[in-house]
This record gives C-alpha cells, structure tokens and sequence, in this order.
C-alpha cells in the first residue's frame, strides 16, 4: 500500500449541496507552473519539474536496518504516515550564528503524524534540549551516548542518526524524513514578501545584531524571520531552553503555510516559482521522498485534511531542578509517553494532553483567505484523492477504534485545557 493513498468516502454517504471549494493543491500549482513557463519561455515541463527534483538531495535509510526498525502497530484501514522535519543548522547564511552554537545542528525537530483516514494531523515539537540516550547509528559509525541532549545525534550522525534516535526512544516507524537549511528557509519567506505575524514588542539582541520589529500584525523578511524563529534573546532576558522557540517557529511555520495559501501567492506565477525552487533548493530528505511529485502528493493530503484540523503540539516535558547537573534543559514527562502511544496507534490526542498552548495551522479567526478545501460541503473528487494505484485505496472508512476512548478524554478531574502561561514574543 502506497503512504500516500487515503480511503475513498463510504458508499452512499450523503452529499451537502454548496457553491465548490477552490481548491489550491501543490501538484496543480506545479503543473500551471509548469505549462506556462514552457508558454512564456520556452522551457519544458519535463524540464521543470527536473530542475526542482535537482534541488533536493536523497539519503539512503539502508544503514537503519529493517530488522531493527520498529513495527507499525496501527493495523485498521488505512494507512498513517510519520515525516520527521528537522531544521539543518548549517550556518551557510549570513548571521546564522546568533546562538553561540556550533554549526552543523539541528535547531528543530518535528515529528508530524498524519492519520490513516486523512481526518487529522499533528505536529509535533520536540525540545532540542531534551536530555535522552542516543543509540548507537550510522552501522556504528556513531556511538551510543547516555544522558545527552536531542539535537546532539544531527551533529554526531546527521539526520538519519536523528530518525533512528526518534524510533528508538518512542518506538513509531517514521515513514519519511525532510531536512530544511535555514538559508532556504529565509528564500521561501522572500519568495512570498514576508509572512505577517503578530509581534507583541520588538525583540532585540545586541550582540547578535537581532532586530524584529512589534507590530501586529509585523511583516518579516526572510532575515527578520529567521531572527524570530531562532532567537534567543526576548527583550533582556535570555531564553534558558527551548520552549518560547518552539512556540515562535509553530505561530510562524501556520502563518507561512497561510501565507503560500492565499490568493496574494497563488494567483502569481512568479511568486509560485520563487517559491517552490526556495522551498527544494537544499532540500534533503530519505530517497524516496526526493520528488517533487511526492513532496506534492502529500501536500495534496494535508491541504484536504483543513488547516484547522492541522495541530502544533510541543511535547510535555519538564525542567530539571536547580541543584541537577542537567539544570536549564528538560525531560519528557509521562504525558509525553502518552503521545507517543496514541500516534503509534493512530488515536486522536485528547484535549488533556495537547494542553492549553496547542496552535492550530489555522491561526486565528481572520487569520487566512483560503477556503477550507471541504468548505461549501464539496467533498475532494476522486480524481483529486492522490492514490498511486486502485489497489492501493482502502475500501472501507476507518474503524472506530480510532476514536478516543472514555480513559483518552479529559474528565472533571483532568480539565480539557489549561490556561497558558505568557510567551515571549508571541501575541496572546
């Protein structure tokens, strides 16, 4: 079965009548893209869509070993696919280096979780600073280490050090790996003339030459947006962990994805084209997820799901005490456990444990001009479903086991959200 299949709509399931939905996927921008370019100047489609495949860059999975892998363990209808993000720290742009960190890092890593039926997705953050054991990866090539923080096993073995530290440590199958540079990450921002987001004071760092304007909402450039998601320094006062990051890059990665939705964006070719060759210049991700076409089948998939059903989660952890040698980073909590379980069985995470900080790709009322792609009732046609082969499409809606059950909501004595506490540099 391919990951990119999804069930088709149960037989004789009742229609909402409604003026359709635009529906803006990946996959068509990239082939109106393509034709009128071959149009205007000439060039191909084949050759088109070959100069975006260039950009990215495939690593092979070989050295993790299928007989050490773990197995999926959701067996209903459907299938769920796991993609690891991960941010390259590279420090091949200028002013990368604003956090006195060596090079070659990882600043982010976000494990997003489709589920089987393509009703629901998650994203989520893991703390950089979360102290764990790593496995030994990479045939041996790097070894094992206790007591070590996240972002260390990119450093020591890359990002299939990363996945192979990932499915050890919460025993899920990851299905594909991306790697963003950040140098990338600022040309996609440019691409679309900044992303507005709302700045609730400007965040200022001296030493590092960091200046991000308030304003609500604040329009970055790709520079100021990397300042945002990277900073340390809010106001005068250094970020001890991770956390406001992680907050900062979820309310920033929703308004991009917002951003690239709207009618500004997708009615210009020429802001479609910058962005997609920023978004796969220095692309890196496992070999068989180094196509444009597959990159596009999946976005296909999220843009179906809605953007209100996409879900930022940063993994509960918490700090280690003052007299620890470990003071200033972080260690999962038992509810991170919990989270783990309920994505490897392909479960909706309850309010209880997605807490009162969850952000929805959605962002806030207002906050986007694209439809949702089932607004209007319109259900996505078959022709619009991606699906490599007949076969390949489940005939039957998922089980409802993929409901949470009683235990899995939040009960009186478990409030469903909590109040949240005050982010630096985020809008409240």
């Amino acid at each position: 079965m391919s990951d990119e299949s999804r069930p088709e709509s149960p037989a004789g399931a009742p229609k909402r009548r409604g003026k359709a939905a635009r529906k803006h996927t990946v996959g068509r921008v990239i082939l109106i893209s393509a034709v009128v370019l071959a149009l205007i100047t000439g060039l191909g489609t084949v050759y088109f869509i070959r100069h975006l495949n260039g950009n990215i860059e495939g690593l092979s999975l070989d050295a993790l070993g299928d007989e050490e892998r773990p197995e999926k363990v959701y067996t209903g209808n459907g299938e769920p696919l796991n993609i690891l993000v991960m941010g390259s720290d590279s420090r091949d742009c200028e002013g990368c280096d604003i956090d006195e960190e060596g090079g070659g890092g990882s600043d982010t890593t976000i494990l997003v979780h489709l589920s089987a039926d393509r009703s629901r997705a998650y994203a989520v953050s893991i703390p950089r600073d979360s102290i764990i054991d790593r496995p030994e990866c990479n045939d041996g090539e790097s070894a094992a280490a206790t007591d070590v923080m996240w972002n260390a096993a990119y450093t020591e073995g890359g990002p299939v050090c990363t996945l192979d530290q990932l499915e050890t440590t919460t025993g899920i199958y990851v299905d594909h790996f991306v790697v963003v540079d950040f140098a990338s990450f600022g040309d996609m921002v440019d691409a679309v003339d900044g992303v507005p987001v709302c700045v609730p004071e400007d965040i200022v760092d001296r030493e590092h030459q960091i200046f991000v304007p308030k304003g609500n909402p604040s329009v970055l450039s790709g520079d100021q947006a990397l300042d945002y998601v990277r900073a340390r320094y809010v106001g005068e006062q250094i970020q001890q962990n991770d956390i406001s990051r992680i907050r900062r890059q979820q309310e920033f990665i929703g308004a991009l994805v917002r951003e690239v939705q709207s009618a500004g964006t997708l009615t210009r070719l020429d802001k479609v084209v910058k962005f997609l060759d920023a978004a796969t210049r220095s692309l890196t991700t496992d070999e068989e997820f180094a196509s444009v076409t597959r990159l596009g089948k999946v976005a296909m998939q999220l843009q179906n799901i809605g953007l209100d059903k996409v879900q930022f989660v940063t993994l509960p952890t918490e700090y280690y005490p003052r007299d620890s040698e470990f003071w200033g980073k972080v260690y999962w909590t038992p509810e991170a456990e919990q989270i783990w379980k309920l994505i490897n069985e392909d479960k909706a995470i309850p309010p209880r444990l997605l807490g009162g900080d969850a952000v929805s790709a959605e962002g806030p009322p207002g906050a986007t001009e694209t439809p949702s792609p089932t607004a209007g009732g319109e259900t996505p046609s078959p022709s619009e479903t991606p699906s490599e082969t007949p076969s390949e499409t489940p005939s039957e809606t998922p089980t409802p086991t993929e409901t949470p059950t009683p235990s899995e909501t939040a009960t009186p004595d478990a409030p469903a959200t909590t109040e949240p506490e005050p982010v630096p540099g985020i809008c409240g």
